[in-house]
């Protein structure tokens, strides 16, 4: 996984309006060509109406296969505009399909490049962004008259409790970004004044939400 991993939330769709055309952009989440390809599969089969399905995928963590068709709308106006707005974006393992039902206005080849471009984007704004961040689980146990303490510290700084184990004493289970480990051990320590040191644990991976 790269350092700055990025791709779409989950799956989703938008529709566009342009001169009385409407482009309605499928996303999907891939990791494998097959994936991508039932997906464009399973909307040219809903949408078998339309004037174009245009599919366009990349995949892989560098972008190592990427494809762009433009389903009979004219060379490079597209499957390639709609490439190159993932790409710009900086997403990855990513299937988009947008879909155009003309309306009886010609657009011309600039148009079409703007308007497939656009359809792309916005479907991508529309379902969201994560990232994937390199996170660390430390184990925390500590005297349950220091578990007050240590809960409210957690909600003000951001750091995320996956557990509390109830026994002799309670053990917390901490997520924090793995760049984050150090001071969250020194921090702990300072609260709980050396009673309770956390336990480096596994790296995990989670996906946290970006600003558009």
């Amino acid at each position: 996984m790269s350092a700055d991993y990025r791709t779409i939330a989950g799956p989703g769709e938008n529709t566009l309006i342009i001169k009385k055309s409407r482009f309605i952009t499928r996303l999907g989440r891939v990791t494998t060509e097959a994936q991508a390809q039932a997906f464009i599969a399973a909307v040219q089969k809903r949408e078998y109406k339309a004037n174009h399905n245009v599919p366009v995928y990349l995949l892989g963590d560098q972008d190592q296969i990427q494809r762009a068709q433009d389903a009979g709308e004219p060379a490079g106006t597209a499957g390639v505009p709609g490439l190159e707005v993932l790409k710009a974006m900086g997403l990855h393992d990513v299937v988009a399909v947008t879909t155009r039902y003309f309306g009886g206005i010609k657009l011309g080849a600039g148009g079409l490049i703007r308007a497939y471009a656009n359809s792309v984007q916005d479907a991508v704004h529309a379902v969201g962004i994560v990232r994937r961040v390199a996170m660390r689980e430390l184990t925390l146990p500590l005297p349950y008259h220091l578990l007050g303490p240590v809960q409210r510290w957690a909600e003000a700084t951001g750091v995320t409790i996956t557990d509390t184990d109830y026994q002799a004493q309670v053990t917390l289970t901490l997520v924090v970004e793995e760049a984050a480990v150090p001071a969250t051990i020194a921090a702990l320590r300072d609260l709980t004044l050396g009673q309770a040191l956390p336990v480096i644990g596994e790296p995990v991976a989670r996906e946290v939400p970006v600003a558009d």
